[in-house]
């Protein structure tokens, strides 16, 4: 008897039949990748924090040359900490257990350093020299980022295969005519650096060198002045020249003196130990008993210099560090926390109410106040006798290490290119909310020059033009160097307005910006 076989095909699956025994085989069919991507195009994929990087390649590349590498090297990593200890807990204990654990506190640093500047005087010869590069630097970055954005737009070559000539850089309305406007016109626009050069009260000390940084860049062309293309703004015009038809009077002049408070203990590791703190504990007295923060967070308040029985401003005080540390001076006589957002608020508040013990009797007693509004919008004018202007930036060590609130976002580059807006629009008002004879401190965590001295320059001039308002630059110079077994910062000429503390390796704290201006009387 023959064995009849049979075969049946269908879409995945053969039957055979052999007489009366049958056998299914299920063979697997290969489906074509749909929505999974392959791994050489996840491998390219760039994230926010990619974005951040490229972007800090080259314009911080730009503009801090060789030593770009060790900043990046060190904003990459994981930055140290500063403990400071909670007045209102168990101090003597707490300092006790940070010291035990190897912890310095940053007093006796200061103090070592006093005696070693009563002996030695820094050199400060040479520091003239070679500025005139800086602007060369800025207009080579310039063009490289226009011929990125004309080539970006304009085809290489025409449909015919003829070459397509490119224009130099990409034309918005009414610019064109409005340059033209002011070729014609007999008044001459006064550059930064052209109008410090004429001050015969510049102060020697102070002239920028290009080894450590750029001028150019303390101009810039706001973003509201760029007209249409809504969708795409061009990010050279970030970098561009600010041209100014109008000067005003600036004085700057030596800060004199410099009082660490008493009642302040901050306790740090010493340079190239990168040891942790043990996690705060809960005091007798209900509140915590130390808390840590980065290093360069605490010279803004630090300098600030607030005295017993002043009205202080932190006009942008979330997360609350800051705002603590005042606190944990003993001097306040009232401060007023403010934010932009009740999240922001509340953030502080909730810090508050873990280190003071006394929150409710401060809060009845108004000697402690939070406040929810734009800091640009704030009209207490003449009210406060110091501000902390700890403005809104980049967040230059967050933005590299950190998807979450990314500013390169691509849906946030307009937001970020009106950064220098934002920030010197409540710089100008918080010049207004001093005292004539008040002082403020403006910072930033970035490393922008644009963000840093060319606000301070933007507001100034805001203030003078509008209001009539003149300050004077306090050159914390000196005072630096008292910390200077802490932390890193840059060379004074490589900035103009203020003072900075730049990552670095062994010393891992920053960036930090700072810059104390007191209205005149």
């Amino acid at each position: 008897m023959k064995q009849k076989i049979k075969i049946e095909e269908n879409d995945s699956e053969f039957s055979v039949y052999f007489g009366t025994f049958l056998s299914v085989f299920w063979l697997q069919r290969r489906w074509k990748s749909g929505g999974k991507k392959r791994w050489n195009v996840l491998q390219n994929k760039k994230n926010n924090c990619d974005r951040a990087i490229d972007s800090f390649d080259d314009f911080y590349g730009s503009v801090y040359g060789t030593r770009w590498k060790n900043m990046r090297a060190a904003l990459l990593t994981r930055h140290k900490y500063i403990a400071m200890v909670n007045n209102f807990g168990d101090t003597e204990q707490t300092c006790s257990m940070l010291e035990t654990d190897g912890a310095i506190n940053m007093k006796s640093l200061i103090n070592l350093a006093q005696e070693r500047l009563r002996v030695t005087d820094p050199a400060t010869e040479g520091q003239g020299q070679n500025r005139y590069e800086i602007d060369n630097k800025l207009d080579a970055l310039l063009r490289k980022q226009q011929e990125r954005e004309v080539a970006s737009i304009y085809p290489s070559a025409g449909e015919d295969g003829a070459s397509v000539q490119m224009p130099q850089q990409l034309k918005y309305d009414n610019v064109e005519a409005k340059e033209e406007t002011q070729a014609e016109s007999p008044d001459f626009k006064q550059s930064l650096t052209k109008a410090l050069e004429d001050d015969v009260k510049l102060d020697e000390h102070r002239l920028v060198d290009p080894q450590f940084g750029t001028g150019g860049l303390y101009e810039y062309m706001p973003a509201h002045s760029i007209k249409g293309m809504e969708d795409w703004v061009a990010e050279s015009e970030h970098y561009k020249y600010y041209q100014t038809s109008a000067d005003f009077p600036l004085r700057i002049e030596p800060e004199t003196s410099f009082h660490y408070p008493e009642h302040l203990a901050l306790y740090t590791y010493e340079m190239g130990n990168c040891s942790d703190f043990k996690a705060p504990k809960k005091c007798l007295t209900g509140v915590s008993s130390h808390f840590m923060m980065d290093g360069a967070s605490t010279l803004p308040p630090l300098f600030l210099q607030v005295q017993p029985g002043e009205k202080v401003l932190d006009a942008c005080a979330s997360p609350g560090g800051k705002s603590l540390l005042l606190l944990q001076t003993l001097h306040l006589d009232q401060l007023v926390c403010n934010d932009i957002q009740e999240s922001r608020v509340n953030r502080v508040r909730r810090l508050m109410q873990e280190f003071l013990f006394d929150y409710k009797q401060r809060s009845a007693a108004k000697h402690l106040i939070f406040s929810q509004s734009d800091a640009r919008n704030l009209d207490e004018y003449q009210q406060y006798d110091k501000i902390l202007v700890d403005v809104p930036c980049t967040t230059d060590r967050h933005v590299v290490m950190e998807q979450d609130n990314n500013i390169f976002k691509p849906s946030r580059i307009k937001e970020r290119l009106r950064i220098p807006e934002l920030q010197s629009g409540i710089l100008a008002n918080c010049l207004r909310l001093l005292r004539p004879g008040g002082s403020l401190v403006y910072s930033t965590c970035s490393l922008s020059p644009i963000q840093n001295d060319g606000v301070v320059h933007m507001a100034l001039q805001k203030v003078f033009i509008e209001h009539g308002i003149t300050a004077t630059i306090k050159d914390l110079s000196r005072q630096t160097e008292l910390f200077s077994d802490v932390f890193k910062f840059e060379h004074p000429k490589g900035l103009k307005y203020g003072q900075m503390v730049i990552p670095y390796l062994p010393a891992n704290f920053g960036p930090m910006y700072f810059s104390k201006i007191t209205r005149n009387v």
